[in-house]
């Protein structure tokens, strides 16, 4: 039997993410917003960390880049601009973020560069499934492959649902892998 592709995987996990009802998602931003906080807190109020804003179905919150903020120094989200690495720009709270490209919400200019990535001692990835081996799934676009060279030192965590925290997934070349996934009912799982 032949393994399912990427495309195919994407496929049926959004298919699989619209299913899931509004109270479950609720609940899941709550435990992950909490864990987040932790993991904040493990690295101290000096640390940053770089997050992300979830778009329609994905799983985390504002209240998770609060959570964040909280109780570390600076949180820094992502800026899509095509073909390169990600941007980054500081978190200033949910009023700071602005409608951008690709459906994304980003807090407003000034950007700081690509290698801006390189202070995180953390960050927190979307994806749409992440494997045992730390292989992760994203939309397809690259942009976080492109820009995870240049975390030199972090720890990367991909935020996921349980049920898409899998046994094996198609891997390339170029997928850079994950230390860790984080999900809202199992919290931190390392990765082999």
């Amino acid at each position: 039997m032949t393994s399912p592709t990427k495309s195919q995987w994407r496929t049926a996990i959004l298919a699989s993410r619209r299913e899931v009802d509004a109270a479950t998602r609720s609940a899941e931003d709550d435990a992950l917003a909490t864990a987040a906080a932790e993991l904040g807190a493990e690295l101290g109020p000096g640390a940053t960390v770089c997050a992300y804003v979830p778009v329609g179905r994905e799983p985390g919150s504002v209240a998770l880049l609060d959570a964040l903020a909280g109780a570390v120094e600076r949180v820094l989200l992502p800026v899509a601009r095509d073909p390169g690495p990600l941007w980054w720009a500081p978190y200033l709270g949910a009023d700071s973020l602005v409608p951008a490209p690709f459906g994304l919400k980003e807090p407003e200019p000034p950007f700081l560069p690509s290698s801006a990535v390189a202070d995180a001692a953390l960050l927190l990835i979307p994806a749409l499934a992440v494997d045992r081996r730390g292989v992760r799934l994203g939309r397809g676009a690259g942009f976080y492959d492109r820009t995870l060279a240049l975390a030199r030192g972090a720890r990367l965590v991909a935020v996921v649902r349980d049920s898409e925290f899998v046994e094996a997934l198609p891997e390339d070349p170029h997928d850079v892998r994950m230390h860790a996934v984080l999900t809202p009912r199992g919290g931190l799982h390392p990765v082999e």
